[in-house]
């Protein structure tokens, strides 16, 4: 559907157009999936349930560079379910499809919607798709290098008892180190939802200064509850997050600059 023809077409079209970006969208997720499917056991051993070990490359920089050196995390893994180890080998390829295949999905979706739009909220949409694929990129290596494993080694070494050891189930580790990587894949977009926000006139760099100190705080407590109980730890993941919040104020403040600038 080119740009310009959306006003030419039906709602039933548009519905045509929408199933099959939905189609292609589904086919590379199987394609991708499939993929990772056939690699599935080299996957999960060497990506995944290599983040209780010390010999990880986030636990052995953090030791190198920072002095942080940790043991392997004391965990063992179990399937508790007649169904477990299969269903989650389905949910791990089903996931890393999505974060694979992102790029075209997001283009999919994009192309569905920019030919509604106007000359002027094209020019101010340019290179969305690239720069919403960089940021969520972006987000997922943070998340599975830094976020995860530190979220891991944490939960991992709680203890209430020593009469209690950690007996994790495949899927409950597979679920917090997916949904954690994951998220923070979606994080990384602030600046992206922040921009078309504040192009809406609902978020305003005064209001993100006004709010702050409560960003700060958020983001420091959120770093020391997934992070191990050292200030470096807790520095490294309370960093990046607060330079995404600068970047969005100064996104909402060279809009509002426009904005008046036009206006004059």
């Amino acid at each position: 559907m080119e740009a310009g023809t959306s006003e030419n077409m039906s709602f039933l079209d548009h519905l045509e157009e929408l199933r099959w970006r939905l189609v292609r969208s589904s086919i590379a997720i199987l394609i991708v999936g499939s993929v990772i499917w056939i690699f599935k056991t080299w996957i999960i051993e060497n990506l995944f349930l290599s983040m209780s070990k010390a010999d990880f490359i986030t636990f052995r920089w953090m030791c190198s560079l920072f002095d942080v050196c940790i043991d392997d995390i004391p965990i063992k893994m179990q399937s508790t379910e007649v169904m477990g180890q299969f269903s989650y080998a389905i949910n791990l390829a089903l996931m890393g499809g999505i974060v694979v295949a992102f790029p075209f999905i997001f283009h999919q979706f994009w192309s569905f919607i920019k030919p509604g739009l106007k000359q002027n909220e094209l020019k101010v949409a340019r290179g969305t798709v690239f720069f919403t694929t960089i940021l969520f990129f972006l987000g997922i290596l943070f998340g599975y290098f830094i976020i995860a494993p530190m979220t891991v080694q944490f939960f991992g070494t709680f203890q209430l008892s020593k009469e209690i050891s950690n007996d994790f189930t495949i899927s409950s580790y597979m679920s917090i180190v997916l949904s954690t990587i994951f998220f923070t894949g979606l994080l990384f977009l602030i600046p992206i939802v922040i921009y078309f926000l504040a192009k809406l006139d609902v978020i305003t760099a005064a209001f993100l200064r006004k709010y702050r100190r409560h960003a700060i705080v958020a983001v420091l407590i959120l770093a020391a509850l997934i992070t191990p109980p050292n200030l470096i730890s807790q520095i490294i993941v309370a960093i990046p997050i607060m330079i995404l919040y600068e970047i969005s104020i100064l996104i909402a403040v060279k809009i509002s600059k426009e904005r008046m600038k036009s206006a004059a």
